[in-house]
Formats: structure tokens, C-alpha cells, sequence
């Protein structure tokens, strides 16, 4: 089989990483790759959101599967302009892939089907928006509309820091177009857990648990990122208490779509918040998590081209995964400024050393080769140092040990991956 994955990011890389272990795969393609899928995959010079560049290049090259990474071309029809010609892909259409790219869509769908989700109000005027904030207690949490990268949501302690919230994204169109709407809503507090399950239209099949780390300072301080860390399994679920979960905070929307005659196909993130009250959804994602899918892939103990065929074919032939014992962790290396403003194209060193330790992988996030076939920084979150082990502390230890061993200028990540799992008592 010849596959081609879409994107240039971590996730890609491990996704990568996993397909080119399958005895299916004849040739890899990855568009538009970085410098550490070169190794795995050719690289195709075509971004990921040049959707006619991408289908010409897969009727050029007869690709059996195309499996899209990031959300933005799922959401912009990438799965429905392959499919009318015939080509297989991974991932939904963009019909169903609002479940992403609008946080309105997402949660008016959450409402209607019964899934458990935070009180909210929608706003596109700045002035009753502002008005609102007044009449509420804080602290309350302000999400752009459409995609922003992860940076969308902002949690406001006081009314001040709300009105200033609001002004920013209706007023001074901080995330552009993403946010011409608003969502305001409760704030929640509990544990954060994240599922991914594929789904072929009409069922469900859950991954490994994980726990993202969105916060930028340790101990969940700062702004949202896209992620500085995840690992799996999360000791808040059993297995059969995953599954639950999933049946309570997943089924019902992809159920509901179906009976609208829409069928997701793909994998689906649900991230959660377990409250006093039981789990709340507080967002979906209609792509692997990033860097949850690092993690979890990393412990998947069975050939993953299958089941992606399964789910672009709309037949899931099975009810649940293999998984290795191991515990893994994944920790994001970033450039000074993340997630706000910073600079790149610096030399990055000790990629080959941290490789060479024992149970430890690097995921390239952000990096590109320069003209002296450097590997440089391209990006705000630059690597993933992926580890595993028997434990989630050996995990810990193994990842921080590769961490020391790479330098870029201005690096930083977070110190404190997995802390709060050692505070959880396992399931």
C-alpha cells in the first residue's frame, strides 16, 4: 500500500513512525513532512492546506490511504473532495468536522444529543458580551468560535480580565476570523482527561486514556498552548470505566449525526473535565491529540493500517485495542515565547544522543533543514521527547534524562510532565 499523511507536526511523525512498522506499507508519503520524517516517509513539498496540490499529487500517485493530520484541511473538505473522486481517506467531512472548527457548533450539537457539557451563551456583539460578564460570578471561561490553534480559550478570573478577553477577540480580532463569535461559559473544576476513540460513522472504539498538559508554566500556570505534554494511561479510568466514559461523552454525538444522515469517520477527541458533578465534554477535536496521540501511539501493540482502513471503509471489525503494559510520556520542547510571538531557524543539537537512550523517541514538531542541512527550528512547539517505561515515573525519568541532552537557543518546556498522576490513586 502507498500511504500519504498529511501534515508537518508531531502527531504526523508518530503517526509515521507507527504506519511505517505495518507489512502493508509499500511506500510513505508525508505532506509536507519536516526533518524528522525523513527517515520514514518521502517528503512532498505541498502545505497541508493546498487541498488541490494534495489530490493531484494522490491521483498522481495512486495512494490507497491518505490519512490527514491537522484539522484545518478537514475542516476546509479535504476528506470530501477525495472521496468524490474516489480516493480513501482518514478523517471527516467538513460537515462533521465543525465539531472543531466551530466551539458553537460543537456545543448547540452537545445540547441537542444530551452530552453533558458546561452552561454557555453565545455572543458576536463585544457590547452585550461585556454586558453579560457583569451579571455572572467568576472565574468564567471565553472561547473563540473557530480554530486558533489551540490559543482560543482564555480563562478569566474577574470580570476585568473578561471584558479584556472580549475586547480582544471582537474587538481587536486577536485570532482573526475565529473569532467573529464567542462562547462564554462556566467555569469547571476537576481532573482533565482526554479520549480518543475511532469512529466508522455508526461505532466507537476508544484509545488509551491520556492527560494533556494545556498550560504553558509548570503546575498549570500561564496561558493555553497546544500542548506542552501528555502521557497515558491516566490512572483517573480503568479500562471499563473508559469505555463508559466514552459511551456517555462520544456515542451520543456520533449517533446523532448519524440519524442526520452525516457519518464521522475518523478518530474523535473528546477532552474532558471529571467534575463533583460527573464528566463534562469541554471540547472535541475531530484529529489525533497533539501531543496525546505521541503517547498513546508509542503504546498501541497491534499494526495501526487496519484499523485506519477499517474506519475510512465505515467497518469497524473490532470492539477494542491491544495495548502494551508501559507507561509513556511525551515532553514539548518550544521556542522562547510560545504561545505567543517567537523566532526560529535555530540550530538544534543532541537529537542523535537523546535518541540512543533506551525506550526514548523524538518526534519532530517544529523543524525544518536549513541550507546547510542543518536541522533548525520551524516552529513554536519544536519537539516531542517521547518515553517509555514500566512506570509512569521511569517514563518521567527517561524523558527529562533525553530532554538534557538537546539544546536549540531559547528551548524551554515545562519541568513537571505527569505530576498531577502522582497524586491520583490508579484505578
Amino acid at each position: 500500500m502507498k500511504i500519504l499523511v498529511i501534515g508537518s507536526g508531531g502527531r504526523e511523525h508518530a503517526l509515521l513512525w507507527k504506519i511505517a512498522q505495518s507489512p502493508f506499507v509499500t511506500k510513505l508519503f508525508a505532506a509536507p513532512g519536516n526533518a524528522g520524517t525523513e527517515d520514514l516517509a518521502q517528503s512532498v513539498t505541498v502545505k497541508a492546506d493546498d487541498l488541490e496540490g494534495l489530490l493531484n499529487f494522490a491521483e498522481l500517485e495512486k495512494i490507497d490511504l491518505t490519512v490527514v493530520g491537522p484539522e484545518i484541511p478537514l475542516v476546509q473538505g479535504i476528506a470530501d473532495l477525495f472521496q468524490k473522486k474516489g480516493l480513501l481517506v482518514f478523517g471527516p467531512q467538513a460537515s462533521v468536522a465543525e465539531l472543531e472548527g466551530s466551539k458553537v457548533f460543537s456545543k448547540d450539537l452537545m445540547k441537542k444529543y444530551g452530552v453533558p457539557t458546561a452552561a454557555y451563551k453565545v455572543f458576536q456583539s463585544s457590547a452585550e458580551a461585556k454586558k453579560y460578564i457583569l451579571e455572572i460570578d467568576p472565574p468564567f471561561v471565553i472561547k473563540a468560535d473557530g480554530l486558533a490553534a489551540g490559543k482560543g480559550v482564555i480563562v478569566a478570573d474577574s470580570a476585568e480580565e473578561g471584558v479584556k478577553a472580549v475586547t480582544q477577540i471582537l474587538d481587536e480580532k486577536i485570532f482573526g476570523e475565529a473569532g467573529k463569535k464567542i462562547v462564554i461559559e462556566e467555569f469547571l473544576k476537576g481532573e482533565e482527561l482526554s479520549i480518543l476513540a475511532f469512529s466508522d460513522g455508526k461505532n466507537i472504539v476508544p484509545l488509551a486514556s491520556s492527560q494533556d498538559h494545556k498550560r504553558v508554566g509548570d503546575h498549570d500556570h500561564g496561558p493555553n498552548t497546544g500542548g506542552m505534554g501528555a502521557y497515558s494511561p491516566c490512572p483517573l479510568v480503568n479500562e471499563k470505566e473508559l469505555k463508559e466514559l466514552a459511551a456517555k461523552t462520544i456515542q451520543p454525538v456520533i449517533s446523532g449525526l448519524f440519524s442526520e444522515g452525516m457519518e464521522y469517520r475518523g478518530l474523535i477527541y473528546a477532552g474532558l473535565m471529571l467534575t463533583d458533578r460527573g464528566p463534562f465534554v469541554l471540547e472535541y477535536n475531530v484529529r489525533f491529540g497533539d501531543p496525546e496521540a505521541q503517547a498513546v501511539l508509542t503504546r498501541l501493540d497491534e499494526d495501526l493500517v487496519p484499523i485506519l482502513m477499517e474506519v475510512a471503509t465505515g467497518k469497524l471489525r473490532r470492539d477494542r485495542l491491544l495495548w502494551k503494559p508501559q507507561s509513556s510520556m511525551t515532553v514539548v520542547l518550544a521556542s522562547a515565547g510560545y504561545p505567543g510571538v517567537y523566532a526560529t531557524g535555530f540550530p538544534i543539537s543532541g537529537l542523535a544522543e537523546a535518541g540512543s537512550i533506551k525506550d526514548v523517541i523524538v518526534f519532530h514538531a517544529g523543524t525544518r533543514r536549513n541550507a546547510a542541512g542543518q536541522v533548525v527550528t520551524a516552529g513554536g512547539r519544536v519537539l516531542n521527547v517521547t518515553a517509555w517505561g514500566d512506570s509512569l515515573q521511569e517514563a518521567q525519568t527517561r524523558a527529562y534524562e533525553a530532554v538534557k541532552k538537546i539544546h536549540f537557543d531559547g528551548m524551554f518546556c515545562r519541568k513537571d510532565i505527569g505530576w498531577r498522576a502522582f497524586t491520583i490513586k490508579s484505578r
